[in-house]
Order: C-alpha cells, then structure tokens, then sequence
C-alpha cells in the first residue's frame, strides 16, 4: 500500500516525539525519538515507543539515549539508528525505494546543525533530502493566509524549544527561539520535588504531574497530587502529596522566558506587519500549547489576543504535507544540499 502512495515522506523529527507522514498528511508512523543500545556492546535493542519504555527501567548496562536536544542533532550516530528505524517503518527494508524526505528543523539552527539533519538523512539512503522551518511549517499546519502580505504570527511550543515567527508570503519576516519548552517545564518540577520533599521522581511523573494540575496562572481551588517515588535518603519507595500551587510556581520562570521572546519578535516586527498581528492575534502550537490557560497568560503578558491552534501537536507535520504537495512555492524558504 505504501508503495502506492509514492517514497516521498515528510518527518517531524522532535526532541521527544517525532511523526512521519506521506503527502496526503496520513499519519504512518508515531514513535518517541529514543534509541535503546547496550553499553557494553554498544548493539542496538530497540527504538521508538520499546526504547522509550526502557528509560528508567533498565539495567545499568543499557541506555536509553535522546539522540536530538532542544530540537537538533545531540548525537549524530543515534540519530542516524533512529531515522533509519522511521524510514524503515515507512518504506520496509528495500533498497531499491529511495523516498524523498522533508524534515523539519528549528529556525534559529546553526549551519552547522542544520547541515547534521541533511547528513543524516542522505546517511540512510534518502533520494532528496529538504529542510523547512518549523514554525512555518507549524504555521501552514494551523492554517494561517501564509500565501497573504499580512503579517501572521506562530508559537510553536515544543519539547525542547520554543519558536516564534512572523510570517507572511510564504516566508519567514522574523524570528526568535529561545531553548524551552516542555521538557523545561518538567525539569523544573522534578528538580522541586526533589528539593521540597527528599523524592526522587523521573521524566515521565513529573511530565504527569504538570499535565494533571500545571496551570499558568496559578488559579482556581488548590488540588493536592499523591507523587509517587523514591526517597533521596533511603532510597524506598513512598509518597509525596504536592499541591497545585508549588506546581504552578515552577512553571513561572519558564514562562516568563517565552513571552519575552515573543515580545522580543513582536518589537523587531515592521509596523504594517504588527498592525495585522494586533488585529488578527497569535496562534500557539505545539504539545506545550496545551497547557491549562497557557494562552491567556501570554495575552496578558503581551497585550495580544492568543489562540490556540486545533490539534496543534501535529500542526507542524500537517504543514509539511502542504509543502510536500507544494514543493516549488516554498523553494526560497527550504535548506537542500
């Protein structure tokens, strides 16, 4: 069937999560970016959700390895395993299909780190290899006039990177990131809960925790969260009961840091541009965006109506598909070799 829908694919290679779809926008493949290999070995279990499931659970003689950080390559050979692992999926293990990828990468990457994405898709035997942006991509996916000379504005909020640009005529007129997204978020509060309560927690709990009770704006009835882990001291298991309220403090210093990046972008934006922006507002998208009253905070902040995006998580690999379909209007913006 797949051979049917043609070998060019789009991938939205993320920090925690990455999508592969055809040009269709059918979603095919959706696995966590996490490679599993023996450290002794160095062989290769497992990648995708399998590896991920190790993480944390594993003995000391396996690691779970992240091969991308804040949005790009951490580890070139990781990286390569595991785009192999997603082309596999897609296209099977022949050789004779060569498919034509677009992947996304973070606006604000270094020559450097844009080019290790390139490498490593023409390492796995890709036909064409093409980069676009993220939040243009993102913009596309949650359906902004992009193909209009007016100014439109995207957050793109993601695991390990926040994105913001303006965009309009298919390209982008300006742009910010700062390296924070929801990985952040989590960090934060399990470096809290471990520093409040003596309890050692992982990734997964705390990401728990702030998707149960997180709020940016610290409102509401107090709720108090049962956290289960492992105490620093003793090194048993036991219980933490957390209120909503500390939880929240956690997230403030990181959302700070994201609305004044896009406060950043909005004053280095040309009048005519920002006068469409104050009239038509900001879209948010991304898992991040997500988060309880995220978007009032930032409207708030900046004095700009926000909207999240519909299913903003996969706004970024529906764009793609566009682009893909419309490759020779988004020429200008894309990175090839």
């Amino acid at each position: 069937m797949l051979g049917m829908l043609g070998t060019k694919f789009c991938i939205d290679l993320g920090t925690n999560n990455s999508i592969v779809a055809n040009r269709k926008g059918d979603i095919l493949l959706a696995e966590p970016t996490v490679v599993a290999i023996s450290e002794d070995t160095k062989k290769v279990l497992a990648a995708g959700g399998v590896a991920k499931d190790m993480l944390g659970r594993t003995p000391e003689d396996i690691l779970a390895i992240k091969p991308l950080k804040n949005g790009v390559i951490a580890d070139f050979e990781m990286a390569e395993i595991y785009l192999r692992y997603l082309l596999n999926g897609v296209v099977g293990k022949s050789h004779f299909l060569k498919p034509e990828v677009i992947i996304s990468f973070p606006c604000g990457a270094t020559s450097v780190e844009s080019r290790a994405i390139l490498d490593v898709a023409y390492s796995v035997g890709v036909k064409n290899a093409y980069l676009v942006p993220s939040p243009l991509a993102a913009a596309i996916g949650a359906g902004l006039p992009i193909s209009q000379p007016s100014g439109n504005i995207i957050v793109d909020i993601g695991a390990g990177i926040t994105e913001v640009a303006v965009v309009s005529l298919y390209g982008i007129v300006v742009h910010g990131s700062v390296r924070v997204g929801g990985n952040g978020f989590d960090e934060d509060i399990l470096q809290h809960i471990r520093r409040k309560y003596g309890l050692v927690i992982g990734e997964e709990t705390a990401e728990e925790v702030k998707k149960s009770v997180g709020n940016a704006l610290n409102l509401g009835t107090e709720i108090i969260m049962e956290v289960r882990g492992r105490d620093s001291v003793s090194g048993f298991p036991r219980i933490a009961e957390v209120s909503s309220r500390e939880v929240n403090d956690c997230l403030g210093r990181n959302l700070e840091r994201i609305a004044l990046c896009i406060k950043e972008v909005l004053e280095a934006t040309p009048p005519e541009l920002a006068s469409d922006i104050l009239d038509k507002g900001l879209v948010l998208s991304g898992g991040t965006s997500q988060m309880k009253n995220i978007d009032k905070y930032i409207s708030e902040y900046i004095g700009v109506p926000v909207h999240v995006s519909e299913d903003p998580s996969i706004c970024v690999i529906k764009g793609l598909s566009i682009v893909l379909e419309h490759l020779d209007q988004f020429t200008k913006s894309m990175i090839r070799r």
